[in-house]
């Protein structure tokens, strides 16, 4: 089978998309499946050799701050023109700009594919490829409605009207996604959430759960005494790091703790000033765009993986620190429940946003190398168990066999 693979951003650090690109592309070229990814800023790296990589370039505004137009000596197109003029009216601009680019890259190459695969850009050009003719497939990760309510109750009144505008994209969004005839989710939660936030017919979303690489992402011997690590692909309220950091607060009075955590910060923003006010910076270390090698050394060296995200429509992180035999406190939301299974059996959960049951949790375990030892056994096997990325290749081959015989 030929397949196109779309994806706005797909370089890893960009989060679990970028590892789904990789992955996937991985799982199908290993089915015997041809397959060419067409990506815009940041590029995936380190592609299986048997994968194609056709760079779809953007304007890349989201790279500098502040968002200016890039430097004189560009010729502009039609697409470069409408990504600037979205950006001009407040709204996150990469979505729409990159499918348009995108169909106009596939117009002439009809022939050398049995089927397109959107990675969650949900833009206007795939209605125009699925005009064309192409089987049309879509992931959708979590429905971004949910970012956007989050965001909206965490910020002022003077702010609601700019936040607002830049989740503009997510009516876009709801309206493709109704019309791409087969949708792949990665969670029952999620996908119960996009059903409802976008109005999907009921059965048209099929559920593939995400897998993880348990060669790479595995126990590995001693751990640091007190090390925690959290893993946020971004820097923003859904994903609790301002409850992490004050419940780190009050349990170092009692515990040596040493904080990693994976993230992309904005400079001065309002995780760095936390870690400041709440006097952290002896104990908290930043770090971003880690290699796989070196994300799975750190979650293999930590105590605890803590996911204190108020939402998640799935959460790879929390599958590879399971991978690596490091037991995790997660919130009892979105599909992290899903994700770890019940209470106490390779994790504990707590109530989203609650500080105190965060310190209780991380507590414990800090405190108990046996309740360690029981929880980051069980979480191993868990992920060898159920999350397979040859598994999630050959049903996603089953759903491109299905779009292409609708679209017969």
């Amino acid at each position: 089978m030929r397949i196109a693979l779309l994806s706005y951003r797909s370089k890893e650090h960009c989060g679990g998309q970028g590892v789904y690109i990789k992955y996937l592309s991985r799982g199908l070229a290993e089915l015997g499946h041809q397959v060419e990814i067409f990506s815009g800023q940041p590029y995936p790296e380190n592609l299986d050799p048997r994968v194609r990589l056709t760079k779809v370039p953007s304007l890349d505004l989201y790279s500098r701050e502040p968002i200016r137009p890039p430097r004189p000596g560009r010729d502009w197109d039609r697409h470069d023109w409408l990504e600037w003029a979205t950006i001009l009216t407040g709204c996150f601009a990469e979505p729409l700009a990159f499918s348009t680019r995108a169909a106009h890259v596939l117009r002439s190459r009809r022939a050398d594919f049995d089927v397109v695969h959107d990675n969650q850009c949900l833009g206007y050009g795939l209605l125009a490829l699925r005009r064309q003719g192409f089987p049309l497939v879509a992931t959708i990760h979590h429905p971004i409605s949910r970012d956007r309510k989050v965001e909206l109750a965490s910020v002022r009144r003077r702010r609601k009207l700019s936040v607002a505008r830049w989740y503009g994209f997510v009516r876009m969004q709801g309206r493709v996604a109704r019309r791409i005839p087969a949708l792949i989710g990665v969670s029952d939660t999620a996908t119960r959430d996009v059903v409802t936030d976008f109005g999907i017919p009921a059965g048209r979303c099929q559920v593939i759960p995400l897998g993880v690489d348990t060669d790479r992402f595995r126990p590995r011997g001693e751990r640091v005494p007190g090390r925690i690590v959290a893993v946020a692909s971004a820097d923003h309220p859904l994903k609790g790091i301002a409850h992490l950091l004050d419940a780190v607060a009050k349990l170092r009075v009692d515990h040596g703790v040493d904080l990693q955590l994976v993230s992309t910060l904005a400079p001065g923003g309002a995780t760095e000033r936390q870690i400041a006010q709440l006097g952290l910076g002896d104990c908290t270390t930043v770090s971003s765009a880690l290699t796989d090698e070196e994300l799975a050394a750190l979650m293999a060296s930590a105590q605890v993986v803590a996911v204190p995200s108020l939402y998640e429509g799935f959460s790879l992180p929390t599958v590879e620190a399971l991978a690596c035999g490091t037991p995790v406190v997660a919130s009892r939301a979105g599909a992290l429940p899903e994700v770890v299974g019940p209470d106490g059996e390779c994790a504990l959960l707590v109530r989203p946003g609650n500080v105190e049951a965060l310190v209780a949790a991380l507590g414990r375990l800090l405190d108990s190398p046996a309740d360690r030892e029981a929880l980051g056994r069980a979480g191993r096997a868990r992920a060898l168990e159920r999350y397979s990325w040859r598994s999630v290749a050959e049903a996603t081959v089953a759903v491109y066999r299905d779009a292409i015989g609708r679209a017969s």
